[in-house]
């Protein structure tokens, strides 16, 4: 049965940027109150305000989703201010690139704290009132790479796989609750969360291609909030990775491995860096992280010099053929 977001209350954590800031944004154009959680303050009333303009009601509660103590507080704010919470939804990340003896202890465990124990404080946190409401929904932010893993990202990785297990195991406990788990697995989506990441590669990363957008998972964040689904897997490509995997497992990790090592990671050096691990950054405070626009360009000198060569090999070529023409007719 499908239900309505119209003034329901939605909490969303990691909604500063990125995935999370476009779903807020989307479900305050939709009707309903949002409640934005994540450790920049002044990101977080940034996008409190775009909700309001969209028509929603917003309230913006600073909240590391690591500490149990914080996110009883977002608790606590969100049902003082609207009285309710409705729709829960995990989507705070934190990553770091590199191979995982690389990477220090402590930035893997700050990976793990705030991607697997945040989702787990968040459910902790919103089941309560679900159970107590008779109805909810508990939307994960998992990925792709939930279902089949990335190199040189191992933390990541594994904290994306947990959060599928952490939503099965939770379906086993609420059935018959009339309380929804849903886990969302998009492909690679352009948002800040690559320029922020931490990396102790040694190598610039990030993406070349061509990305979903953040809206694109917005939307699917809103329709699994109307029509609760267990599962949800964004893109054909995500698709065919997870079943060649399951049939050809071997060769799709070495093909995986690959991809990253000549298309994620750049050939110029760079220095070690925590990114945004420890504290927020004030950089990149958007949905996007500009990576299409980046490969928009790309393609467009790409076309422009396929142009040029084209105008330099084709030129001579009409200007050789109408010469002889000419010469032809002037036999005649």
């Amino acid at each position: 049965m499908r239900r309505s977001i119209e003034g329901a209350v939605v909490v969303i954590t990691g909604a500063s940027r990125g995935i999370g800031r476009a779903t807020a944004r989307l479900f305050a154009e939709r009707g309903a109150s949002v409640v934005l959680a994540a450790r920049s303050e002044e990101a977080l009333l940034e996008a409190a305000a775009e909700c309001e303009v969209r028509g929603g009601r917003a309230l913006a509660v600073p909240t590391d989703v690591a500490e149990w103590g914080s996110v009883e507080g977002l608790v606590r704010r969100a049902v003082e201010h609207f009285g309710r919470i409705d729709v829960w939804v995990n989507s705070a990340v934190l990553a770091a690139v590199g191979r995982l003896e690389e990477v220090p202890p402590e930035a893997n465990r700050r990976i793990v704290e705030t991607n697997l124990l945040g989702y787990i404080h968040g459910a902790q946190a919103a089941l309560p009132h679900f159970r107590q409401q008779g109805s909810g929904v508990l939307i994960n932010m998992s990925s792709g790479f939930g279902l089949v893993g990335v190199p040189y990202a191992g933390a990541y990785t594994a904290t994306k796989f947990a959060q599928r297990g952490l939503a099965q195991a939770l379906r086993g406990e609420l059935r018959g609750t009339g309380v929804h788990v849903c886990t969302i697995m998009p492909g690679g989506v352009d948002t800040p969360a690559y320029r922020l990441a931490a990396n102790y590669s040694g190598r610039a990363a990030g993406p070349d291609s061509f990305l979903a957008s953040p809206e694109r998972i917005a939307r699917v964040v809103v329709r699994c909030a109307e029509s609760p689904r267990p599962e949800v897997v964004v893109g054909n490509s995500v698709r065919t990775l997870r079943l060649t995997h399951t049939l050809f497992p071997g060769l799709v990790e070495r093909a995986v491995g690959r991809t990253i090592e000549q298309g994620f990671l750049r050939e110029e050096p760079e220095e070690p860096t925590p990114g945004n691990l420890f504290e927020p950054l004030p950089e990149w405070a958007a949905t996007d992280g500009g990576f299409n626009e980046e490969a928009r360009h790309r393609a467009v000198l790409r076309a422009r010099r396929a142009a040029a060569v084209g105008a330099s090999v084709i030129g001579p070529s009409i200007l050789t053929w109408f010469l002889l023409r000419t010469k032809r007719r002037g036999r005649r």
